[in-house]
Order: structure tokens, then sequence, then C-alpha cells
């Protein structure tokens, strides 16, 4: 399922275009303001972005541009009722995709954002070792088809473990993997990660193999 980011100050509007997504199979998070949208990118994966310019705090071009910059090439759609060439050119310079102008005809925003999403993403790799997944294109891991919520770390250490699955993966080469010689990984913290991913995967077998390293077993 893919999940869009809408950013719509107007509320009834915004309710609606939920409504419509959703019935088409997408997963929205609707958002009024810049900021708020902004920061759910730092928090969730999305496929594609559906903006509005003139909203509160951070307007959408502004948005945009911060996003771009900080090396976020997600799909974006900017739905607008703003017909200026300036705007136009500014969203396509600030990294946009494409332009709906309000009103817009529902099946015509519903076809161009398939076509977008088409164009745009790559088909998606996973391999899947009994319920756990690795989705390589968005890197994540999920179990039971849902997605772990894994920091960065924390997802590293159970790839690896994945990638090894029933053999034991010796400590040296978790650290070595996880951090750099400046970072200073230690004994401590690897067992901080490994007890956290087995809070989060209290079915999975993950073995302390004494003095050695650790072992995923399926």
């Amino acid at each position: 399922m893919n999940k869009i980011l809408l950013l719509e100050d107007d509320i009834l509007l915004g309710e609606t275009l939920v409504d419509l997504l959703e019935d088409d199979g997408y997963e929205v998070h609707h958002f009024p303001n810049g900021q708020d949208a902004l920061d759910a990118t730092f928090d969730k994966k999305f496929d594609l972005y559906i903006l509005d310019i003139n909203v509160p705090q951070i307007d959408g071009l502004t948005l945009l541009k911060e996003l771009r910059e900080a090396e976020d090439n997600t799909p974006a759609v900017y739905l607008t009722s703003h017909q200026e060439k300036d705007k136009l050119m500014q969203g396509f310079q600030n990294g946009c995709d494409d332009f709906i102008k309000k009103p817009f005809d529902n099946d015509e925003l519903l076809v161009r954002i398939s076509s977008i999403l088409k164009r745009t993403m790559p088909a998606k790799k996973s391999e899947c070792i009994d319920k756990l997944c690795h989705d390589e294109v968005h890197k994540r891991i999920l179990y039971n088809n849902e997605e772990l919520d894994l920091s960065k770390k924390e997802y590293q250490l159970l790839l690896l473990l994945m990638k090894h699955v029933n053999s034991t993966v010796p400590k040296e080469l978790i650290l070595d993997e996880l951090w750099s010689i400046g970072e200073g990984g230690s004994d401590g913290a690897l067992r901080v990660y490994i007890n956290r991913i087995k809070q989060l995967l209290p079915d999975v077998n993950i073995q302390n193999i004494r003095a050695v390293g650790y072992k995923l077993v399926l």
C-alpha cells in the first residue's frame, strides 16, 4: 500500500481527499500546516507528497525546496488554485513532478497520481525469511507484513542477523559493521540493541552464543 503525505489546510477538502484516496487503496496522512508535514517526513517514509501551496507555518513551495535540499526525492504533486506562471515555474524548479489545479476532477487526480507512482517507483525488491521481510527499496524490515520501528543501528543489526540466519554472527563482525572506528561500539551497546530487537520480536529466537556472538534461529 502506497503511503501519501497530504498537505492541505482546508480541513473539509482534506477530509474529502483522504476519503477519495483511501477508497482507491492508498494510506493517507493529512497535515494542515507545513511544519507538521515536514516533521512527519523524518518519522515516516512516504511514496508521494501532495502539497497545497498557501498553508500555515511553512508554505508548500518552501517545504518541497527544503526536502529536496535534504536529498529527499520522493515524488511530489502540487494541488493548488494558483494560476500564476511564476508560481508554476518555482514549483518545478523546487523539484515537483506535476501541478494539479483546483477545482479538479476526481478521476483525473487518481489517474495522474497512479501514473506518477508507476513512473517514479522502482520495482520493489524484498527478501523474506519466514515472517521477516527486508524491503530493500525503502530500507525497512517487516514482520507479519507490519513495518518494524527500528533505529538505523537496529535495522543494520537485524539485517545482518537475517543475512546469516541460523549461523552465529561474531560480535567482532557486528561491531565492525555497526560502528565506525571513532564511534566506539561496545558489547554493552550491542546488548542494548539486541534486547530492543527482542522486545519488538518476542516470537523470534535470537540466541546469545556466549563469548562468540548472536544467532537468529528460524
